[in-house]
């Protein structure tokens, strides 16, 4: 084998191992970071709709004094139902959770993972099925499960009750 060839073999062989590195690493950070195609793009209209829908609809939140009618006065006006009822969970906890699993979108609703081909499609800010929201429903707030302020603390009060708190959720629960 001539050093040409040698050397030209090398090369081809080391921009095959690069390549292949590359995208077996790209391919393992898709199946794990990113949604279909269907769902890239179903995820880009939830998140450009988010703000929008919530300005349009009335939550629970809206009306009630000191809270404000969006993600921050939602989450404060489920910590102090949570306190009351004794459900454990913090501000950072809960955010973490939120945006993990809607983006912050309260009509957020999956249509592509198993519990939805189950025909129950898990819905709102912590994608809360029917049968775990109406089972952790927490009284005194909405029954709507895209209601923010019942769909956190419903899923928040789950979470205490399967993980010991929301905080210790750190991935779909």
């Amino acid at each position: 084998m001539t050093a040409i060839t040698r050397t030209s073999r090398f090369a081809r062989l080391r921009t095959l191992a690069v390549t292949g590195l590359a995208t077996t690493g790209a391919a393992a950070a898709a199946l794990t970071l990113m949604p279909s195609t269907a769902q890239a793009a179903e995820a880009t209209q939830v998140q450009s709709s988010a703000v929008t829908a919530s300005a349009q609809n009335n939550r629970s939140a809206q009306g009630k004094a000191g809270y404000a009618n969006n993600l921050d006065g939602w989450i404060k006006q489920s910590l102090e139902i949570m306190r009351a009822k004794g459900i454990p969970g913090s501000y950072e906890g809960i955010k973490r959770n939120i945006m993990r699993e809607s983006g912050g979108n309260p009509n957020a609703q999956n249509n592509w993972d198993i519990n939805a081909k189950n025909g129950t499609p898990s819905k709102g800010l912590l994608q809360v099925i029917a049968p775990t929201f109406r089972a952790y429903h927490v009284p005194g707030t909405s029954q709507n499960i895209t209601d923010p302020v019942a769909n956190i603390t419903a899923a928040c009060n789950y979470a205490a009750h399967r993980y010991g708190s929301i905080d210790n959720v750190n991935s779909a629960y």
